[in-house]
């Protein structure tokens, strides 16, 4: 490979410091520092783990931007998705800084802002490709690349250190639905000026060949409309892809349907797209769902939600029977234009069963492309750049190893191949790249309004009260004697069904009076010292009768 070209040797290292992605796919966040500058790439959500009980969604730990917020310039983005943008109206409540993106992403950006009435107090600007923005020591161009949202771009973030590379979430598509192909050209101008460092997405990292172009789904929905020519269509995919929504509208207008984009993510993406252009409605194609009834099912589709089996979304209320304008029948034929993200696979059998057990066809193959590249594309990448160093990102260890072995395929040397995690500081320049310490990093959970006030705790409460219940002992003590007034009282909830279980809860009620007791006559008044004798003898009576651990509560009352 390449090296890059010679810098002073006395020039200070540029450090990338990744504040998540780098463990999961999702939460996508990388701080770039020099000197007295820091910029941020992307400001990404993931949503919550099975055991992550009640969480709506996890965003990253930005501790170290709000410690060094006099040297952050801003935050670029590099497109539109959830995972890329989707934590900034969390990040900007606490770090005012300004927001960089292309046309639509910051359409969609401006959609969030909105909601979170933060788009008076937020400064943004809209680049165009090829276009460059000085921000302190750091010049950051946005280069043309193709993904499954239009307007993604890749940086070349240009530091008196070198030049970095951050290819975002891309793949190579030569034959685009909007827009024009990614600029590989202008990859190759950087590569021959020199690049320090290529980061560059490992999501299909695994996948040999190439991704197949967007466009060959459009070839696939045309086949379905011939075929199902008398049914019903309802097609649901990411409401992000306008390129997957263009080809269901260029199909449904050559087949004389009318379209119907019923949930809320959809519609308000597709508004914004329209409104900047970047997809195409032919007049009198598009309807509201209210004229659903107006025409039969064979002139109908509908674009909608719910791809994942996400609960509240359209597709899964149609699914349960709870959508007030959608009913599913046997004339319906449902696709799904979009594979599982790993971990929603059952969510979305459940909805395919409850599908076809009201007599609908579903088809869920052949129906998407992905968006991220496969490993000749990122063989591609790493010949036109020539990166001295490799830095995977975007992905799972397993993604990012696999990317790691084509860089070292590809003949850069394995000591140049950095898999960084989370809050790692990885210095580089010309000279030397060093792992040098690690900067706080992790995850803030979201439930409801609270931000961060459930931590691993009230998790691990969540999970105990989950799999084995809770028991509360009441017990009312007099104020003056320190003699037991009431109770030793049992409340037992997700335990034990009480009104079956009189004979346990008899004993432990017995077992509790018999403490009780025997803290008065030893004159026992700390209620500290009482809470752990009644936890210690009830949480072990209960684990020989029925081997389980609910939490166990006492709450002592003074009268």
């Amino acid at each position: 490979m390449r090296k890059a070209k010679q810098v002073n040797s006395d020039a200070s290292s540029l450090r990338v410091i990744p504040l998540g992605g780098l463990e999961q796919i999702g939460m996508n966040i990388t701080a770039f520092e020099y000197e007295d500058s820091i910029i941020v790439v992307d400001c990404g959500l993931s949503f919550p783990d099975d055991d992550m009980l009640g969480i709506d969604l996890v965003i990253p730990d930005v501790t170290y931007l709000k410690e060094n917020i006099d040297k952050v310039k801003g935050i670029v983005i590099t497109h539109g998705h959830e995972d890329h943008i989707g934590a900034l109206p969390y990040i900007l409540r606490e770090l005012n800084i300004p927001i960089y993106a292309t046309r639509l992403t910051m359409g969609v950006i401006e959609n969030k802002l909105r909601e979170h009435n933060l788009i008076g107090t937020t400064k943004r600007k809209v680049i165009k490709f090829g276009q460059s923005i000085n921000l302190g020591q750091f010049r950051v161009e946005f280069i043309r690349t193709n993904h499954s949202i239009v307007d993604a771009a890749a940086l070349a973030i240009h530091s008196p250190a070198g030049t970095v590379v951050h290819t975002g979430d891309f793949k190579v598509d030569y034959t685009p639905v909007f827009g024009d192909a990614i600029d590989l050209q202008r990859f190759a101008e950087i590569g021959k000026k020199g690049v320090l460092a290529l980061m560059c997405d490992s999501t299909n990292a695994e996948r040999k060949g190439f991704t197949q172009s967007e466009r060959t789904v459009g070839k696939t929905f045309d086949h379905i409309f011939q075929e199902y020519e008398n049914n019903r269509l309802i097609i649901a995919t990411f409401a992000s892809n306008v390129d997957r929504v263009q080809q269901i509208i260029n199909s449904a207008y050559r087949y004389g349907r009318k379209v119907v984009v019923e949930g809320r993510s959809m519609v308000n993406i597709i508004e914004t797209a329209t409104a900047l252009g970047c997809i195409n409605i032919p007049d009198n194609t598009l309807i509201n769902i209210d004229q659903l009834k107006n025409y039969p099912d064979d002139r109908i589709v509908i674009i909608t939600t719910g791809s994942q089996g996400e609960n509240m979304a359209a597709l899964s209320r149609m699914a349960s029977s709870v959508h007030r304008k959608v009913s599913i029948g046997p004339n319906d034929t449902i696709i799904f234009s979009s594979n599982p993200i790993p971990g929603n696979e059952k969510a979305v059998t459940r909805v395919i069963n409850e599908l076809e057990k009201k007599g609908a066809e579903v088809i869920f193959q052949d129906v998407h492309v992905s968006g991220h590249a496969c490993q000749e594309e990122i063989k591609l990448i790493y010949a036109l750049v020539q990166p001295q160093y490799s830095i995977p990102i975007h992905g799972e260890y397993k993604h990012r190893k696999a990317q790691a072995g084509i860089a070292k395929e590809l003949g850069i040397p394995k000591e140049n191949i950095f898999m960084l995690e989370s809050g790692d500081v990885l210095e580089l320049s010309e000279e030397q790249a060093v792992k040098a310490g690690k900067v706080p990093a992790g995850a803030i959970l979201v439930d409801g309004l609270g931000v961060g006030d459930v931590g691993n705790v009230v998790l691990r409460d969540r999970q105990h009260l989950a799999e084995d219940g809770i028991m509360i002992v009441v017990v009312a003590l007099d104020s003056v004697t320190g003699e037991v007034v009431s109770g030793p009282d049992l409340v037992s909830r997700g335990f034990v069904y009480v009104k079956e279980s009189d004979e346990l809860m008899d004993e432990a009620r017995e077992l509790m009076q018999d403490v009780m007791d025997s803290c008065v006559s030893r004159g026992m008044t700390d209620w500290g010292r009482i809470k752990n004798q009644i936890k210690d003898t009830l949480g072990d009576f209960i684990w020989k009768k029925t081997k389980r651990r609910p939490m166990i509560l006492p709450i002592i009352m003074e009268v």
